[in-house]
């Protein structure tokens, strides 16, 4: 952690220690320390004064006044200013020697500054995500599950946190019968016997390249085969391919969870047996019932169907049933939206079964769609759009993919604009951002030709430069440079952010503002100048910073790091 967050959770301490408050008191309050993007409001600002008039009972503006004799007294060497402003913000402008000190500790400590200090409790995650039946190719949608699942696995294992990335496969129940009779029907039509697909079997032409390949490898024989047979061909080349698709999009699982093992271990049948010993499940009209209007919902929910059929929930019970029982402190979902009046369900069952409900969280995500031209399409490679996420991927590329997939919040409706997608300008914000880090480098190598530089740039590359003569280097910071560190520091909010909302978009955002401090600074500073040594040590010092935080940014999101564009 770094001297900035370490002033951060000072002042919130100095808050509670100043008006006696208990964390009790302070549930559902939250206290903000935001370094601010507009120098006239100072480098830091607190609402802590705006959101602690109730519980302390007092009118803010007193409450802020109490807080800066206190902060003044108390933090001299680290705050030059503290004014209150408007109904009560606190605008802190911070010394030019933890400034001077939050380069030092970027320099030496590198993306380390902004993971979580030791004593910071450290939590173990399964998240879950994607996800898809093993009847198909990957579809467009589950591109924006995939990438909010990886940058939020990315991030809190950044942190610190223990994470676990599971994949669940549904390779049980109806689905899973109608692809083993449809790839069955497709093997005989490629040995010239009539066939017809099942009701509602699986139509796509993929079916017909995964027969023409099994006929391939059985020849005649294939007949011969059970219906079993064709299931699990078809299910583990499916998943294949699912896999191959996550691969190249960047993603790769711990575990893949298979739901069939829960039936056949009858893991789900003791769960069941479970919900009823607790009075939580019973009979009706043959079917069993989960009391879900006990826990908030409409109406109760059908488990089991009195043919003998499991709903969906039933194998889910015992799914996170399983999850909890591994021991993980948080279970995180990620699901498509139409899934929205089944968490309730979820939750419902846990709290019954005697888990802690509330360290289940389930993210959901709308709908994406393709757009192109200022038109949505429907993507078909056939007729010469997409519908598939390899097609995207083929199309623009892994980095241009996720980065355009992470391009809004979860909750809201994703437009994949493939027309920018496509461009190599600055238009295209995965170009921008990544041409930022490119140029980085190119200073760095453009001053290592200079001779009054060179020995001076070697040094700072290879960590090489004394403690003693960075101390004079940072002595020269300007309020152009401070700005950008300003910028840098806020990383530490962005992650801690999406380590406690999971909005993960944000740190896409994040990046490009980076990208545009940086292109800003570039084009209103002249880095390397020979006839001033001092200014050009700064700023080539400052260059190395941006850099560093750039890699961490990239690789946060998993994109690559190209060494020239």
């Amino acid at each position: 952690m770094n001297c900035i967050a370490t002033l951060k959770q000072t002042i919130i301490q100095t808050t509670k220690n100043l008006f006696k408050l208990s964390d009790e008191q302070l549930t559902g309050i939250e206290i903000k320390i935001n370094v601010d993007k507009d120098r006239s409001f100072g480098d830091v600002s607190c609402n802590a004064a705006m959101v602690l008039a109730k519980v302390v009972g007092k009118n803010p503006r007193q409450i802020a006044q109490e807080l800066i004799e206190v902060l003044k007294k108390e933090n001299a060497r680290t705050i030059k200013n503290i004014e209150v402003a408007g109904p009560g913000f606190l605008n802190l402008t911070l010394s030019d020697e933890l400034w001077q000190k939050f380069v030092l500790e970027l320099y030496t400590q590198k993306a380390s500054c902004f993971k979580l200090d030791k004593d910071h409790k450290k939590l173990r995650y399964l998240i879950e995500f994607v996800s898809a039946n093993p009847t198909g190719p990957l579809h467009l949608g589950h591109g924006r599950g995939g990438i909010i699942g990886d940058i939020l696995a990315r991030v809190l294992t950044f942190l610190g946190h223990t994470v676990q990335k599971e994949f669940y496969i549904n390779d049980a129940g109806n689905q899973i019968k109608l692809l083993g009779l449809s790839l069955q029907a497709r093997c005989q039509e490629q040995l010239g016997i009539p066939a017809q697909l099942p009701e509602e079997g699986y139509a796509g032409e993929y079916m017909v390249d995964l027969a023409r390949e099994c006929v391939a490898e059985f020849g005649q024989d294939i007949m011969q085969k059970d219906e079993a047979f064709f299931t699990n061909y078809a299910k583990e080349h499916l998943l294949q391919i699912q896999k191959h698709d996550l691969k190249n999009y960047g993603i790769e699982f711990d575990q893949w969870f298979s739901e069939k093992t829960l039936h056949d271990t009858g893991r789900v049948a003791q769960a069941l047996k479970l919900l009823q010993e607790k009075d939580l499940a019973y009979e009706k009209d043959g079917a069993l019932w989960f009391r879900s209007t006990q826990f908030g919902d409409d109406k109760d929910r059908v488990v089991r169907k009195s043919t003998g059929e499991l709903t969906y929930i039933a194998a889910d019970i015992a799914y996170h049933k399983d999850k909890f029982d591994r021991g993980y402190d948080i279970l995180i979902d990620i699901l498509g939206h139409d899934h929205h009046g089944y968490v309730n369900r979820l939750k419902a069952t846990m709290a019954g079964l005697g888990y802690p409900a509330d360290h289940l969280e389930v993210l959901l995500y709308q709908l994406v769609t393709i757009k192109q031209n200022d038109v949505i399409v429907k993507m078909s490679k056939r007729a010469g759009v997409f519908t598939k996420l390899s097609d995207v991927i083929d199309e623009v590329g892994t980095d241009v993919a996720r980065f355009f997939y992470l391009n809004r919040k979860a909750e809201a409706h994703l437009e994949f604009d493939l027309e920018t997608a496509l461009k190599k300008t600055e238009e295209n914000p995965v170009f921008y951002i990544q041409y930022a880090y490119v140029r980085t480098n190119s200073l760095l190598a453009k001053a290592a030709e200079q001779e009054s530089l060179s020995s001076y740039v070697e040094s700072l590359r290879n960590k090489k430069i004394t403690t003693q003569e960075l101390e004079k280097v940072v002595t020269h910071l300007s309020g152009e440079e401070i700005e950008v560190l300003k910028k840098i520091a806020s990383l530490n909010d962005i992650l801690t952010t999406i380590a406690t909302s999971y909005q993960t978009h944000i740190l896409a955002h994040y990046a490009w503002e980076l990208a545009h401090k940086f292109h800003h600074y570039y084009a209103n500073n002249r880095i390397i100048d020979v006839s001033d040594i001092q200014k050009t040590q700064v700023r080539l010092l400052m260059i190395v910073l941006i850099r560093q935080s750039f890699e961490t940014c990239l690789q946060l999101l998993g994109l690559s790091t190209p060494e020239k564009m």
